[in-house]
């Protein structure tokens, strides 16, 4: 037979699992501390309401051992009374209301309350001396979850290790999680017997996350109460696990749309192929713009590319992203660079001249490219062994081109002379004949009239230029 350990062992991996696998938990500090009274039945519907899966609140002991719902020892902040929970007893505290009108609760009046709401879930804070008093708290908790059976609907987290180890011991079954102020706290001792961690928000950053996850251990960040909602434009773009927050509405929209999305490890060094700057965004949900730019032809490492309600962002950094068009991995520079800065032109003698508005979607026409009139190349995208030029209205693909090649510098890449760095047998060979260049001439002094592709021409005698130096970024 399974020893009781063993099972809750598994009862524990399996729900750290569940959290890593299904996005990250949003639990309400205090309830919805902006919207009502902190840690008021009010303050716990509003967060449940917004789609909290979890309510934060804190416990001390009164003077007859009675566990009382409160962040304070000192109720006066909240109440308006001086008194202070340790030394009175729970039938003077209950007389004592809030702004709203509420009681102080108990944690026994807590539970029955929501006994019959099998969503309302709740994440414990044991609040504790510097010399580990009271005592009896994590006897007396373990007594009320017991009597109540809410064992499938309450977590733990505290600053006091020893208050987590305790409760490890009483109740292995329940997730327990140290918070933590400081990376310096978070040790393997520590580790030993918590399933997760509660970091600040000032201190968490994804290597640790990384570094715990790797450990199985959950991540969850909580804010100070001068928490602003600005803060999840960058929060959201880490793996966190669940965040406590003051804003339990904001946390929903925002975990909503990531959900929405879907990411791809990409980790390569890649240069960026368009004409024009791209704004830089803080996340790809909210299009918050940050003072950088993407610059043409700049060397970016892009970590994650996110899909989000039809388009592509690249991540450049850990709150930086912009829209994917245009970024080329750094093994294709030498192949892209004669169509930059270059033009397009269809002379109806390709297979067809249709325009795309997703040249990864064949369904999604945008139009035809008009014969004979040239067209400026403003984006260069390669999707697998093919390579997509955008044009002023759409995409379309090179093979199914002319490509004019530009003698003039373009953010310091002249085309026609990164044409002539490759080795004949790697230039592209869909140039414009047409083009007037004096090199295409014949030997009879008659002007190259065929527009058929330039692999038929590699017999000329074509004169290779050194080319002049340019402005290219260092990744």
């Amino acid at each position: 037979m399974h020893s009781k350990k063993i099972i809750s062992v598994n009862i524990a991996v399996a729900f750290i699992i569940f959290f890593f696998s299904s996005g990250f938990a949003v639990i309400g500090h205090r309830g919805d501390p902006v919207k009502a009274p902190e840690e008021t039945f009010q303050s716990f519907d509003t967060a449940f309401n917004e789609g909290a899966d979890y309510v934060e609140l804190d416990l001390h002991v009164s003077k007859d051992n009675v566990l009382v719902v409160s962040h304070d020892r000192n109720l006066e902040r909240i109440t308006g009374v001086p008194a202070i929970v340790s030394q009175q007893n729970f039938s003077y505290l209950s007389t004592l209301h809030q702004k709203n009108g509420e009681p102080v609760h108990s944690l026994d009046e807590l539970f029955a309350h929501y006994k019959d709401n099998p969503n309302a879930k709740f994440l414990i804070e044991t609040k504790k001396t510097k010399k580990g008093s009271p005592k009896n708290m994590e006897d007396l908790l373990k007594v009320s979850i017991d009597k109540y059976q809410m064992q499938d609907r309450v977590m733990f987290h505290s600053f006091s290790a020893e208050s987590l180890k305790k409760e490890s011991e009483l109740m292995p079954e329940i997730p327990r999680i140290f918070i933590a102020g400081t990376i310096k706290r978070v040790n393997f001792d520590v580790l030993s017997y918590v399933t997760g961690v509660n970091l600040s928000s000032n201190i968490v950053t994804p290597e640790i996350i990384n570094d715990m996850h790797y450990m199985h251990k959950s991540v969850y960040v909580w804010d100070e109460m001068n928490e602003i909602p600005s803060k999840w434009n960058t929060l959201v773009n880490m793996p966190i696990d669940g965040v406590v927050t003051n804003f339990p509405a904001t946390g929903n929209e925002y975990r909503k749309l990531k959900d929405e999305s879907k990411e791809t490890s990409f980790d390569q060094n890649t240069y960026y192929f368009g004409l024009k700057e791209l704004p830089i965004y803080e996340n790809p949900y909210k299009l918050i713009k940050t003072k950088k730019v993407v610059h043409p032809l700049d060397g970016y490492h892009v970590s994650n590319i996110i899909r989000f309600k039809g388009k592509k962002y690249v991540q450049l950094s850990e709150n930086q992203f912009a829209l994917a068009d245009g970024f080329n991995s750094d093994a294709e520079l030498s192949q892209l660079r004669p169509y930059f800065g270059a033009k397009a032109i269809y002379r109806a003698e390709q297979p067809n001249n249709f325009l795309y508005k997703d040249p990864q979607d064949s369904n999604s026409l945008a139009g035809r490219m008009p014969i004979n009139k040239p067209q400026t190349i403003e984006t260069i995208q390669k999707i697998g062994s093919e390579t997509w030029l955008q044009l002023s209205d759409g995409w379309v693909n090179s093979k199914n081109v002319l490509i004019q090649l530009n003698s003039d510098k373009v953010y310091g890449n002249n085309s026609k002379h990164s044409y002539f760095e490759l080795p004949s047998n790697q230039r592209i060979k869909n140039v414009d004949l047409l083009q007037g260049f004096t090199y295409l001439k014949s030997n009879n002094d008659q002007k190259v009239t065929n527009v058929d592709l330039l692999k038929q021409f590699n017999h000329l005698p074509f004169v290779t230029s050194k080319p002049d130096n340019y402005s290219m970024n260092k990744i």
